[in-house]
This record gives C-alpha cells, structure tokens and sequence, in this order.
C-alpha cells in the first residue's frame, strides 16, 4: 500500500474539478435545488478518480525505459544522450519524463512531455554539453504516466543510475581528423601555406611530369635513360613535437562556460593526432610550479590512448606559473631540436617581459610557438555604444588591454618567437594551421 501512494501523484486537472465542484457547493448553499445535482456530478468526480486509478495501475509493466548513455562524454562538445520508452498499455498515454542529471550542471527543471499511442516505442534524444572534465554521475529516470482522463499520474522509477566520465574533446579530434589531408582546407578556416623550397629528405627518382619544379631535374640519370627524371624530396619525418600546457592561475579564466586551460587539452588532443598521422613523433606536459604530466614524444600505437588519459588529469593549481623551471626541464630532457606548442597566457607587455628570457633561451634550441589568447569578451564590450562618461573611460582602458596584446605579439615575433594570438574559440584551427604551415616551409 505505502508503494502505491508513493507512486499516485495527483494531477492538475484533478485540482482544476475539486476546485470547481468546491465553488458549486459553495453555490448551492443559495440555490439548494441545485444540491442534487452538484452531489452527482461529485460521485462521478470520485467514480472517475477511481476508474483512472484502475486503468494505469492494471496493467503491472506499464511503462518501459531505458537510458542509453556514451561510453564517455567529449569536453565542451553537445553530447547526445538517448531514452528508450516502451507503452505497455493498450490505450494511449500521456508522459512527462523527468531524468535525473549530474550535479555539474545544475539542472533542475529537465522533463520531456509526450503522447504514446498503444505498445509504442520511441526513442527520445536530448543533448548536454559538459564543461568540466571528470566523472559525471546520472540519477535514476522517473516517468509519469496519465491516461486520457489526466486526473492521476502513475510514477514508475528505473534504476539507471551509471557514471560518465567527461574526457577532452575527442569530438573535435573525430572532425579535424581527415582536414589537414584534404583539399578543402578553406571551407574549415585552414589556408593552404605554399611550400618554399623542400626538405632535404630524398626519396626516389622518378619520370618527369608536367607540372614538377624543373629545379629538381636529375640530370645524370636523364642522360643514361634518355628521358627527364627528377628526384622527388618527401617531407621529414620522425621529427618531435610538444606540446606544452600552462597549468597555471592565468589559464583559469573562462570562456563560454569552458576554462583556457581545457580549450588548450582539447586543442592538444587534436593536435597530436594531426602530429602522429603526418608522421611526426607527439609528446605532451605541463608545468606550473613544476613541470608534470610527462608523455616523451613517440610515434607508436598506443601514444594517443596515452595523451588523452594524461590530459584527462589536468587541474590547474592556482599558482604563478615558473617559466625557469620549464626552461631547466626541456634543457635537460629535451635534447632533439623539437617543435614546441606552448599554451599560456599574456594579458599585458610586463607580464610577457618577465618570461621573455626564458622563452629565448628555449627558442635557441628548439622552435617555439607561444600560443595566448585574445580576451572576447572585451572584444564584445567594445561593439556596444557608451553614452555616459565612464562608459567612455571603460571602453578607453578595454582598447588599451585589447591593443596591448597585438604589442605582445610584435615583441615576440622581434625577437624571432613564433605566437598565436587567437580567441578560445578558433585556438584548434590556429594551432592546425601554425603546424601545416611550418611543416610546408621545412621550419623543423
């Protein structure tokens, strides 16, 4: 008995008709001819309760569902989750399905409404989009049940309880996988760099077509086979890449609900894969107080399994990142001229200058490309028209920090530094792009 009252939920309509027969028998105590009649219409109020009640709670199944969640959620990326729901009833249904969502996103107002017509089945999608990396826990999925008299709902509770967890975007690795080989690169905000020169890495000697840089004709093998042959060169190979995260407090910031620091995770996920596929060797860490997270570029199987299990355990600590320590560390574990991807943050000119020794030192050795971020929302504040003096004076200061990063840019670039300067939003397509276009002009 105590389960089935917890399960019968009265509904509106039930509310809407005890209200109104409570306002009749408020009436009849005028009119007592019409007391009769009220106290009929009541009796069969409680006759269709009852009748109600029986047609929802006859049939034990009732109502099937299941919860179809991924093996794992993709970080910052719509994620589709499904219901499956089955009408085990032989007359049509209304349902209101309320799932019970992780604590991370705070929903507390989730239901679908629908119709089932007898012994469907159906399958509702609805999407969420996680912003914090870890386990996400979902509750059971409660659905309510009401006929077509709608005065009482049957609530059946499914146990489909089961944890997520939320990895970097291994959506966005799944689309950029195939751009950097396909010949569309435009229509995905990727420009095609042109190659000057070529590497010095031969491979054969082939016939010569039209077409072919008459430069690399070989002439000693024309003569002996009587016909133009050049030599064709092939891209190096094998050749190290890192990329190098800033765990730091400055890139805590956040973006459209995502922090820098994951828009830089999903960025190295993504870079990595385009790293091992063009043949390169990946690696990947990260260093704040000190240097951690430590994948050694390679060019195996498993290595992106590896970097996609590392970045899952990235947490920024808060502090005031140690550009010396880092320095100290690709010193002495880095000893192959390596390309190195270096996610942080700049917000003004003394900031950069207090790094900027360190971030020579490590370009002499190796190529290095500082990878910041442009501030959107100061951006978005400009466009909007000031009408009182201090609106003046903020818009004044935002151009000021707005302009103070393209400064930070030229300071770098003066002192043969490598950067992107580029919003969270595009930092993958960016960091894609500077990789093709120093593999094209044979940088490393």
């Amino acid at each position: 008995m105590k389960k089935f009252l917890k399960s019968l939920y009265l509904q509106q309509r039930f509310f809407i008709v005890l209200f109104s027969l409570a306002v009749l028998f408020v009436g009849a105590y005028f009119f007592p001819e019409l007391f009769g009649v009220i106290r009929l219409f009541f009796y069969l109020f409680i006759l269709a309760v009852v009748f109600d009640i029986f047609l929802l709670y006859r049939n034990k199944i009732g109502i099937q569902a299941h919860r179809v969640l991924p093996e794992k959620l993709s970080n910052g990326d719509e994620n589709p989750i499904e219901i499956k729901i089955i009408n085990r009833y032989q007359f049509k249904v209304s349902l209101k399905i309320i799932d019970e969502l992780p604590v991370q996103w705070q929903i507390r107002d989730f239901k679908i409404k629908a119709i089932l017509n007898p012994s469907e089945e159906k399958i509702f999608t609805y999407e969420v989009r996680p912003t914090e990396r870890g386990e996400y826990h979902f509750g059971n999925l409660n659905v309510f049940t009401s006929s077509v008299l709608g005065l009482v709902a049957r609530k059946q509770q499914f146990s489909a309880e089961g944890m997520v967890p939320n990895y970097p975007s291994f959506l966005q690795l799944k689309k950029y996988d195939f751009i950097a080989f396909s010949n569309k690169l435009k229509l995905f905000g990727l420009k095609k760099i042109r190659r000057i020169g070529h590497t010095m890495e031969f491979e054969q000697i082939k016939d010569y077509n039209i077409g072919d840089d008459i430069r690399n004709i070989n002439w000693k093998a024309t003569a002996k086979r009587n016909n133009l042959m050049v030599n064709q060169f092939q891209d190096e190979k094998s050749q190290p890449v890192y990329s190098v995260i800033d765990k730091g407090r400055v890139m805590k910031m956040p973006f459209n609900n995502l922090s820098l620091l994951d828009y830089a995770i999903n960025s190295t996920l993504v870079i990595s894969n385009i790293v091992l596929k063009k043949h390169d060797k990946a690696g990947m860490f990260t260093f704040s107080r000190k240097v951690s997270d430590r994948v050694i570029a390679q060019r195996r199987n498993a290595q992106m399994h590896l970097i996609l299990e590392t970045l899952y355990n990235i947490e920024t600590d808060f502090s005031e990142s140690d550009f010396s320590r880092l320095y100290v560390d690709v010193k002495r574990h880095i000893k192959q001229r390596s390309l190195l991807l270096l996610y942080t943050n700049f917000e003004t000119m003394d900031a950069l200058h207090r790094q900027l020794p360190y971030l020579q030192a490590i370009n002499k050795t190796h190529l290095l490309v500082v990878i910041f971020f442009e501030n959107t929302e100061l951006k978005s504040f400009l466009n909007k028209e000031a009408k009182t003096t201090h609106q003046i004076f903020e818009k004044t200061i935002a151009e000021k920090f707005i302009f103070e990063k393209k400064l930070i840019v030229n300071e770098l670039h003066k002192y043969g530094i490598q950067s992107i300067l580029t919003s969270p939003e595009n930092l993958t397509v960016n960091t894609i792009n500077k990789y093709l276009e120093i593999k094209a002009r044979g940088m490393i």
